[in-house]
């Protein structure tokens, strides 16, 4: 699903036009990437937790050659479905 798709959407079930609906989840997912670039988490309740973490610095191994390579400590964004959103996707 596309942002076009979710305006789309809001468009045929809601009644907004076309450009306020394509306006409103710009407005939506622009807020949420402020928020994470903030370091909070977003929740969306019946869907699910966008959450930060932290990585610490670690060895990895390239697996071509298997030399040792030092991976750096990072941010990474990671996804937890709501309970749910996780029966909703088992039972299709």
């Amino acid at each position: 699903m596309t942002r076009a798709d979710l305006a789309e959407t809001m468009n045929a079930r809601i009644g907004l036009s076309r450009a306020e609906s394509a306006k409103l989840v710009e407005q939506i997912i622009d807020l949420m990437c402020d928020a994470l670039a903030d370091g909070e988490n977003v929740k969306i309740s019946g869907f699910g937790t966008f959450v930060l973490r932290d990585k610490n610095r670690r060895i990895g191994r390239n697996p071509k050659t298997g030399v040792e390579v030092p991976i750096e400590a990072r941010r990474v964004l990671t996804f937890r479905p709501s309970q749910i959103m996780r029966e909703q996707v088992a039972r299709d």
